[in-house]
């Protein structure tokens, strides 16, 4: 597929490997709004469609091993979201929870605290793990098992979930003044940052593979 401004954001992104890097640099959200066109994303953010489509040829350049996952066997895509993205999850989270209690206490008279990080972390652990565990153990079974037509409910059931994840990020972004550390800070509060930053690219990554193409084959097959 050719990646026009009237592409959507999802699209372009399942077609073009490269497109991921790029959207997320430029804070365009190609998971749980992936349905807008590259146009009105581009447009509420004041970017130029034509120059980020220049930027996704550029990228897709470099990456041309990079996997069409939509061009794989369900059964590869859901063994390498198991194995890449909810293992990444939570191998990630309870480590941020920590750097982050630590920071909290080390640095609570200082004005760029992050004050209230640990607490959001904490509850994201805990729904995310509630997450990766119904669609381990209910969703997943059922596409594999050829029952994907049958999964309407527990793909929404995903999908409304997706969109909480989703605003979570968002108030990881508020919480810690979109994630850059300030002048002067410790070694821990950098490597805390830059887990964050990893967290929420990876996240919209993996939200991005299961709605945009899981899902949507899934329903189909």
């Amino acid at each position: 597929m050719t990646a026009t401004p009237s592409s959507t954001l999802a699209d372009i992104a399942t077609t073009h490997p490269g497109a991921a890097s790029v959207f997320y640099r430029h804070g365009l959200d190609f998971c749980c709004g992936g349905r807008r066109s590259l146009a009105e994303a581009c447009s509420a953010r004041g970017l130029d469609a034509a120059a980020v489509i220049e930027e996704v040829a550029r990228e897709e350049a470099v990456t041309t091993a990079a996997t069409r996952w939509d061009l794989e066997p369900l059964p590869a895509l859901i063994t390498f979201i198991v194995e890449t993205y909810h293992r990444r999850l939570r191998e990630a989270l309870p480590d941020l929870v920590r750097m982050a209690k630590k920071v909290e206490v080390r640095h609570a008279d200082k004005a760029a605290c992050p004050r209230g990080l640990a607490d959001h972390l904490e509850a994201m652990h805990g729904s995310v793990l509630e997450h990766l565990a119904k669609e381990e153990q209910v969703l997943f079974p059922m596409i594999l098992a050829g029952q994907g037509r049958l999964a309407v409910g527990p793909v929404h059931v995903m999908e409304v979930e997706h969109d909480e994840h989703g605003r979570d990020l968002q108030t990881l972004r508020r919480l810690t003044g979109d994630m850059q550390p300030p002048e002067g800070a410790c070694p821990t509060w950098r490597a805390l940052y830059l887990g964050l930053q990893q967290l929420e690219r990876e996240l919209m990554e993996h939200i991005h593979l299961e709605n945009n193409v899981l899902f949507s084959r899934a329903l189909a097959a």
